[in-house]
This record gives structure tokens, C-alpha cells and sequence, in this order.
């Protein structure tokens, strides 16, 4: 028996199953690493679509006066604000026209310094993870209002920030999501690199 899916599905679908989103069969996973990936579950099982670009939630646009262009062409797109490189990119356009001191260095700042700066009390990185967080909070409050999951499940490299990262997150999902779905949890993902593994067990076990 072989099956086939795309790896940020499987790796939803692993962390439903064994994972952060353990428990539950109706989930999103949002990946934050280089780009921004994720995962739709609904009811225990990979949302594909047509072309098999079900769950490209970094290209969900969330602002519509951007002018620079997404990595795929378009503008405004979700990666281009809660990625690590959307990140590094809010961070310089804040440095450049911040007078205020901060620890963090706009010649050489990575997403990693940014929430660094903000568990020592940095203001400026703060505000930096404000931007971030009301960009994806917003955008996922959209897609909740769709598919209506029980959990969310925050990964990828960004997500080794730590919890510090959900309250920047959730806060502004609250102010826009339908009242339906104000009781989602907001968990980070636990089996890192193994989450596609895991997904990819359980893809083939279902389809025994």
C-alpha cells in the first residue's frame, strides 16, 4: 500500500494524530519557517482540493495595499509578514525609522532576534511582533471562519520561540473571529522534524 501528499499536509495530519493537535479530528497547522505552510485537517483528514493546493495558507492575502511582490507573485500574501523572512523584512522597515534604543541590530536581525529581544522587554520588538502577529491572528480568524477548527497548531522555526509567540497571535484572532469560533486552542507543534513521519504512517494506515 503506498500513498501520496504534500509534506506540510502530512506533517498536519502528524500532528493531529500524535502531535500538538492530539485529540482532536478538526485542525489547522500553521508552518513558520522560510515561508509560511500549513495544513488543513477536517474531520481527521487532509483537506487536498483540486489541484492539491488545499491548505496554502501563506498566500491567503491579508494586505490588500501591499506594493512588493510574494515569492509566488502576488502581493499582500500572508508570507510575507508572519514568515521568518516576512519577519526579518517588518523588522528592517521598523529599524529604519525607529529613533527609540533597542537591543536589536537592523544591519543583521533575524526573526530569532526579534522574539529574543522581546522575551528581555525590547519595546521596538514588540511592536515588531505585533505587526506579525496581527497579520496571521487576522489571517487566521479568516480561515477559521471556514473550516472551524478545534485547534490551531503553530510550527516551524519560528515556533521555537516559544509560548511567547501565542499571545501575539490569539489576541488579534479574538478582535475578528466569528463568535463561533472564539474557543479554538492555540497549541504549539511538538514532533518537529517527525511530524511528516508520523503523517505519512498515518496517511498509509487510513488507506488500508
Amino acid at each position: 500500500m503506498a500513498a501520496i501528499g504534500n509534506d506540510a499536509n502530512v506533517a498536519a495530519l502528524g500532528e493531529m494524530w500524535k502531535g500538538g493537535g492530539a485529540g482532536e479530528k478538526n485542525m489547522i497547522m500553521v508552518t513558520l519557517g522560510t515561508g509560511v505552510g500549513g495544513g488543513v485537517i477536517i474531520d481527521g483528514k487532509m483537506l487536498v482540493g483540486q489541484n492539491g493546493a488545499g491548505g496554502e495558507i501563506g498566500h491567503l492575502c491579508v494586505n490588500y495595499e501591499e506594493t512588493d511582490r510574494c515569492g509566488c507573485g502576488n502581493r499582500g500574501c500572508l508570507e510575507q509578514y508572519a514568515s521568518a523572512t516576512g519577519i526579518v523584512r517588518l523588522a528592517k522597515q521598523k529599524l529604519g525609522q525607529e529613533m527609540r534604543p533597542t537591543i536589536l541590530n537592523k544591519e543583521d536581525v533575524t526573526a530569532k532576534d526579534v522574539f529574543d529581544a522581546v522575551k528581555a522587554g525590547d519595546e521596538v520588538a514588540k511592536e515588531i511582533a505585533a505587526v506579525f502577529g496581527r497579520y496571521l491572528g487576522y489571517g487566521l480568524a479568516n480561515l477559521a471562519a471556514v473550516a472551524d477548527p478545534a485547534v490551531f497548531v503553530i510550527g516551524g522555526g519560528v515556533s521555537k520561540a516559544g509560548e511567547v509567540l501565542i499571545p501575539y497571535i490569539r489576541e488579534p484572532y479574538m478582535e475578528r473571529a466569528f463568535f463561533a469560533d472564539k474557543n479554538v486552542k492555540f497549541v504549539l507543534a511538538e514532533l518537529g522534524n517527525d511530524a511528516g513521519i508520523c503523517g505519512a504512517a498515518k496517511l498509509v494506515l487510513d488507506a488500508e
